[in-house]
């Protein structure tokens, strides 16, 4: 089973980014079947079932501060990034490329750790939607048994926290319990170089939104 963990820092501390781990086992159950729904993201209540007896893959932790007041959420990190233990770590997903542009900061360039900081002194945060699920390869619509993340945890956590934006339309599923909650939410072009139907330009122009 493949395992997400806090890369280590080289002994450097890094005391603004959030490193306990999900709650992935939290309410959890037996699931009545699997996701497949090659053509489309699949809904809330299909990406919330568990298998109970199947090996998951676990995700990240939330990188949050306790001024963060913009959520990235995506859904669930690809093969690339659990092998790197980094967000949005294949080097043709355009994550790190459009944030960049928008805080008009050299993130690609940047080493990892030093991404998550710029980012936390730009006041956003980046977490995942899924702590665990069952997946072939890195395509969303592979995801089976799926639970989600702790949201009323990170409410808790990031009480400064007033918009989320999701990373794509699989993430986007969960737009409607975040709104729910009174947050101001934002569905964004998936920066997956899956999603070729935009240019990055394209892409830009809605991902400007982030901080407006």
């Amino acid at each position: 089973m493949a395992k997400a963990r806090t890369p280590a820092s080289g002994g450097r501390s890094v005391a603004t980014i959030d490193t306990t781990p999900p709650q992935a086992g939290k309410g959890r159950g037996k699931a009545s079947g699997a996701l497949s729904v090659p053509s489309t993201p699949p809904s809330v209540s299909e990406l919330v079932e568990v298998a109970a007896a199947s090996p998951l893959l676990e995700g990240f932790p939330p990188v949050v501060a306790a001024d963060t007041h913009t959520m990235v959420f995506g859904s669930f990190p690809g093969v690339a990034s659990l092998t790197a233990t980094q967000y949005y770590a294949h080097p043709q997903n355009q994550f790190w490329r459009l944030l960049g542009a928008v805080l008009d900061e050299p993130l690609p360039s940047l080493p990892y750790l030093e991404r998550l900081q710029r980012l936390l002194a730009h006041q956003i945060g980046v977490w995942d939607v899924l702590a665990a699920c069952e997946r072939t390869g890195s395509l969303d619509a592979a995801i089976r048994n799926a639970s989600p993340n702790d949201f009323a945890a990170l409410r808790r956590r990031v009480p400064s926290l007033r918009k989320v934006c999701f990373n794509g339309k699989t993430a986007g599923r969960f737009e409607p319990v975040m709104r729910e909650a009174g947050y101001e939410t934002l569905v964004l072009p998936s920066s997956s170089a899956a999603n070729a139907m935009l240019s990055f330009e394209q892409k830009l122009v809605q991902w400007r939104s982030v901080i407006d």
